[in-house]
């Protein structure tokens, strides 16, 4: 590829665009003419592929695309339809994917033959290159053409080791805007998917709501509010008919108790205490180690999914938690 460097792609931190230089309308190395995605401060407008979480990337909208990474993950497609005609495929794949997974991931199309600063400034070696991109760091993930039901395997675990680790929002719909109302106040319409699982909440049947949430996510591990609403029955069943205080002598008396610092720590986040809730669990991971430090983090990561990612308390855990870890 000509003016790209042949090294290893390796840029382990934040992108630098300074070197990024947009180009005026027309000049050489310009998008192509049309809608430009992103117009109007965003990276929704001017959609591209058969999906809503799909767009073309360009010099204007690169940053806008990769700030929307720190909702959810965005995986930048490189390719050239002129050099490598089976790499835009991949991209129109991966576009097609993206609305299937129903925002898990947002997908950047950058073709790099329109946008040859873009593949420069990322240090792209060639084409096709699939990067993920998770709160602003990019990652590569692969560089071969795969048909699309390895495409879609493959996505699927990455959302799910994604999932793990508690980031569980998702992009909204490019280029929409809710529909005015009469009454803007006015709750928006439940989602029938999860009617069974909140009728059990509202009846008191946690167990039930628990088993529905389950059931939603095994059919689509991408389901981020599916996902959230597990995590937040789970702790709801974790807690039933428990005494705070008895839990809080108990855990008081037993420091060193995994089981007991989890139970208060389920309560605090019922009771809105949220950073005292991870402050706890955190301060488990850094007094213990093996089985009880995993079990201790691997709650905490549940706990921030139940949150939510796009909190910035649960950024701040995160920073935590990665602190006591190493």
């Amino acid at each position: 590829m000509a003016g790209m460097t042949q090294q290893p792609f390796s840029r382990p931190g934040a992108i630098d665009l300074s070197a990024l230089k947009r180009p005026a309308p027309g000049a050489p190395g310009a998008a192509p003419a049309g809608p430009a995605a992103g117009a109007g401060g965003g990276p929704g407008a001017g959609a591209a592929g058969p999906s809503a979480y799909a767009t073309q990337v360009d010099e204007q909208n690169f940053q806008a695309v990769l700030e929307a990474s720190r909702t959810a993950p965005v995986l930048l497609v490189f390719f050239s339809r002129t050099r490598m005609p089976e790499s835009g495929q991949l991209a129109d794949d991966v576009a097609a994917l993206s609305g299937e997974f129903e925002g898990r991931f947002l997908a950047g199309l950058v073709d790099i033959d329109a946008s040859p600063q873009i593949a420069q400034a990322m240090q792209i070696p060639s084409i096709p290159l699939v990067v993920a991109v998770l709160d602003g760091r990019p990652a590569p993930l692969f560089q071969d053409v795969l048909p699309i039901d390895e495409l879609r395997a493959a996505l699927t675990q990455v959302m799910q080791q994604v999932a793990s680790q508690g980031m569980v929002q998702r992009h909204q719909p490019l280029g929409t805007a809710p529909a005015p109302t009469e009454d803007e106040d006015a709750e928006p319409p439940l989602d029938p998917r999860y009617a069974p699982a909140q009728d059990a909440l509202e009846a008191g049947d946690i167990d039930g709501a628990v088993a529905e949430y389950e059931k939603l996510v095994a059919a689509n591990p991408a389901d981020a509010e599916a996902s959230a609403g597990l995590a937040m029955a789970k702790v709801l069943q974790r807690t039933q008919g428990v005494d705070l205080n008895t839990a809080r002598a108990a855990a008081a008396a037993a420091p060193d108790d995994v089981d007991a610092q989890i139970l208060v720590a389920d309560l605090d986040l019922l009771g809105g205490h949220v950073e005292d809730a991870f402050a706890r669990l955190i301060d488990v991971v850094r007094r213990t180690a093996g089985d009880e430090r995993e079990q201790a983090r691997q709650h905490l990561v549940e706990l921030f999914g139940t949150v939510g990612n796009g909190d910035p308390r649960v950024a701040r855990g995160r920073q935590l938690l990665a602190s006591a870890l190493f």
